[in-house]
């Protein structure tokens, strides 16, 4: 069994080859790598596949630009294998990537998803640790030593009081992840909206310790972008309304509560009012303060 990798592709051509260099440079080469290119301007990625002549690697583009969450549902219908994942154009592999999931998937079969260990990088590649990251590491992930199985209730309690996976990093099993689609509405968390609908619906989810995953948070990226202007809380706040109705649906009263006070995401708005008051953004302002106060 090989590990399928995807990349939706839309964003920076440098990083993007980077990305597909990580994949290159695995120790295991038992991969599957698929490009989907969302019509960005340019072809530089596809000659540079091209010039790399490997016949793991297949490049397909979009003849129209279809929008992220579209993208998602195209890479994880084209999976063949076993575990998927759908890495970010603007993230890397470690070394030893293939090796740590495979070896998860193998030792725990009945995990759903699989969060390997993650490092943050900025820009340049240089390692970094946000007051974001710190927080969902922290304070907000489960506690514990070495591999371990976290699902149910606890488990959406504590993703729904802070967002502490990396989505680019996750490995799904197919046979799992197919059963369930991407909220449309919802491009800036519609990862935390499929995992709470798998977890809803019985997933297990493997916390895999070992660092093997380069997260890059840089202000170019799409969700940085939202924040200034407060759009990206706008969909935050709809997502946790609808989490909390399904919750109690499910007979989950903490994890309802939890999707209602969504402590780090109201946080989270009250960190980027500064940056807001500088730019003389009031309506940015309005945005975070009403989400950050409001119900």
């Amino acid at each position: 069994m090989a590990l399928d990798i995807f990349i939706p592709y839309w964003g920076d051509v440098a990083f993007m080859k980077e990305a597909i260099n990580s994949v290159l440079n695995q120790r295991n080469g038992n991969w599957l790598l698929t490009i989907v290119d969302d019509a960005y301007p340019g072809d530089a990625i596809q000659e540079y596949v091209a010039s790399v002549n490997d016949s793991r690697i297949k490049y397909i583009r979009k003849e129209t630009n279809e929008g992220i969450t579209e993208n998602f549902r195209t890479c994880v219908s084209l999976a063949t294998q076993d575990v998927l994942v759908v890495v970010g154009c603007d993230d890397a592999l470690l070394p030893n990537f293939v090796d740590v999931v495979l070896n998860a998937h193998e030792s725990f079969p009945e995990a759903w998803i699989i969060q390997p260990g993650v490092q943050v990088i900025d820009d340049a590649g240089r390692n970094t640790t946000p007051l974001t990251d710190i927080v969902k590491n922290r304070l907000v992930k489960p506690r514990g030593n070495g591999p371990r199985l976290v699902a149910g209730e606890p488990l959406a309690v504590s993703l729904l009081h802070g967002d502490w996976l990396y989505w680019p990093s996750l490995a799904f099993r197919r046979d799992r992840i197919r059963d369930f689609d991407f909220r449309d509405g919802l491009p800036v968390i519609q990862d935390l909206g499929l995992v709470i609908d798998m977890v809803l619906e019985g997933a297990v989810l493997l916390i895999e310790p070992e660092v093997c995953f380069a997260y890059r948070r840089h202000s170019s990226s799409a969700s940085a972008a939202k924040l200034l202007d407060g759009s990206r809380f706008d969909g935050e706040r709809e997502y946790f309304e609808l989490a909390s109705r399904l919750c109690d649906e499910k007979g989950w009263r903490k994890a309802s509560q939890a999707a209602r006070l969504r402590i780090t995401s109201r946080a989270h708005a009250l960190l980027f009012l500064p940056l807001a008051l500088r730019h003389g953004r009031r309506d940015a302002m309005k945005t975070l303060v009403g989400h950050a106060f409001g119900k």
